[in-house]
């Protein structure tokens, strides 16, 4: 996405004339746009951009859980509560 918005930037600036962009060949100016398509390219080739999405859908599902858990008065985690000691399994002499 930066390099988008990197490309959107020069070439506003090479159309207005500013500094020293508007001296620069057109191809500088559209290379950041073509940056962006490699790594869009290499990002799903490689599963990073469908790790990302997972990752945020598990987030989503994490906090959707425990919102239901304290709408039901459980606290922040299913455990939180009061716990019992553990249970001697010989009884005390």
């Amino acid at each position: 996405m930066w390099f988008v918005a990197i490309g959107a930037v020069l070439v506003l600036f090479k159309l207005v004339g500013w500094g020293a962009v508007a001296l620069w060949s057109w191809w500088w100016v559209l290379a950041p746009f073509a940056l962006a398509a490699l790594w869009w390219t290499f990002s799903d080739a490689s599963g990073l951009t469908r790790r990302k999405a997972a990752a945020k859908e598990d987030q989503r599902v994490e906090k959707r859980r425990q919102r239901h858990f304290e709408a039901m008065g459980l606290g922040t985690h299913p455990r939180s509560g009061p716990r019992r000691p553990p249970v001697d399994q010989d009884p005390p002499p």
